[in-house]
């Protein structure tokens, strides 16, 4: 491998585990201001129970996700200096915004969750809690900028080679990002979801019936039943934009060869790029054309229009339908769940395993998506204005190699860590929460009232 290809895949590498924190605290952050209010509302130890427990996965989420954007950052001056020197000037600041509307305010204010608790005053402690959540939407939502420009440029010129924005409302505010923006916050919420259901689900099925396991279950079941189906649709209309912007994406997210009407909808294939074509394909007729236009005989631009300028195929279509499928997988399970607790106000104990196995499910369907979106970019590292292979540096291939090597081994063993962290946490619940008199529940069934 070349120095490209293997800066390529550290840089991955680095952006796949770091994206797996913040996609926590983003909407973990609300939902423990969720808690809080209800417990202020009611009084009711319990939300203060389940708010004692996650406040410390914030943290721990929070801390790794500081530590690793630190070293993914470092990686635009060693292994792509082309970035920062074509639109650093367009980079720098939005980067910067988020640094001092975001993370300072996370940071500042985490201290205040963890251990302000009975000792400030409880609106203080509230306080606290609505900085540190719109700290993090924050941190969300300039990062989203930036990779929104990245993706659809605008406000800006090319002066000696290098971008100076003309705009910054053009710039923050483009095509894509509402869709981008929309589209991830959900993601967050889904992947809070389950994580919610997922542990919750492993201490019942542990016999832990502290009522603040009950809380936090309900909540993940609230949030999966309605916003999976949400984002079903906000994924259709992120589709349509970026059939608009990016067209070669598409057709690769489809494996779609020719441009034409009535293209079907391929279950599976494994498409051939020198080929031109797709090998063992399972198709249903005219139903993509459906999805993307919302006609069957719609146009769908193919492949073959952007010979030389489109991402590699395989990677943007099975991440494409990862992505999919577990959405899909989430809408059924979101939904099953709330049915069963509107009806008979407990889970079963084959349904809580399901709920444990899906636990991590939204890190899988958030790093496909990002493999669609970022790979999907390809040879475009900013589009139609800096190519990836123009951005990389000078360093050689040995080098690049062994810093990578020693990046997978440092992230598969902290990635480990955390799990058996969180575990640990779920599992010393109680003593996290207090003593709560367990609840009697039916033979197979095990309670989750609120």
């Amino acid at each position: 491998m070349d120095a490209l290809i293997l800066a390529r895949i550290q840089f991955a590498a680095n952006i796949s585990f770091h994206i797996l924190f913040p996609t926590i605290t983003i909407a973990l952050g609300w939902v423990l201001l969720f808690f809080k209010l209800r417990f202020n509302a009611t009084g009711d130890e319990r939300w203060m129970d389940a708010y004692r427990l996650w406040v410390k996965v914030f943290a721990l989420s929070f801390a790794l996700g500081v530590v690793s954007g630190i070293t993914m950052s470092f990686q635009f001056g060693t292994n792509w200096p082309g970035f920062m020197e074509r639109v650093g000037n367009i980079a720098g600041p939005l980067l910067a915004y988020e640094v001092l509307t975001a993370f300072f305010l996370e940071a500042t204010f985490l201290g205040i969750m963890l251990f302000g608790y009975r000792r400030v005053p409880g609106w203080v402690h509230t306080g606290a809690t609505v900085l540190v959540a719109f700290g993090t939407t924050m941190s969300a939502f300039w990062i989203i900028v930036l990779n929104s420009w990245m993706h659809t440029p605008q406000g800006f010129e090319l002066r000696d080679g290098a971008a100076h924005a003309t705009d910054w409302m053009a710039i923050i505010f483009t095509p894509s990002l509402p869709y981008r923006l929309t589209h991830m916050l959900i993601a967050s919420a889904l992947t809070v979801a389950f994580l919610l259901m997922g542990l919750s689900a492993w201490r019942t099925l542990r016999g832990d019936r502290a009522s603040g396991v009950a809380a936090a279950l309900r909540t993940g079941v609230v949030m999966a039943a309605v916003l999976a189906p949400t984002q079903m649709f906000v994924g259709d209309l992120h589709g349509l934009n970026t059939l608009k912007h990016q067209p070669a994406k598409v057709a690769a997210m489809e494996a779609n060869w020719e441009t034409r009407g009535h293209v079907p909808l391929v279950l599976f294939a494994i498409p051939d790029e020198a080929a031109r074509a797709n090998r063992f394909e399972i198709a249903i007729p005219s139903v993509a054309s459906l999805i993307l236009t919302h006609e069957a005989a719609g146009v769908v631009p193919g492949l073959n229009d952007f010979v030389g300028r489109h991402p590699p195929v395989a990677p943007v279509f099975y991440a494409f339908r990862v992505m999919v499928g577990i959405g899909c997988l989430m809408i059924v399970i979101g939904l099953t769940c709330a049915a069963f607790l509107w009806r008979r106000g407990a889970l079963p104990k084959p349904l809580l395993r399901v709920l444990v196995g899906m636990t991590f499910a939204g890190w899988v369907a958030t790093l496909a998506g990002w493999y669609v979106t970022e790979i999907g970019r390809q040879p475009w590292l900013v589009t139609g204005v800096l190519t990836t292979a123009d951005a990389v540096g000078p360093i050689g291939p040995a080098a690049v190699g062994s810093t990578l090597a020693m990046y997978l081994v440092i992230y598969a063993l902290l990635l480990a860590a955390y799990v058996a962290a969180l575990f640990r946490l779920a599992r010393r619940g109680r003593l996290a929460e207090g003593t709560d008199s367990p609840q009697v529940a039916a033979p197979g069934v095990v309670e989750a009232r609120p």
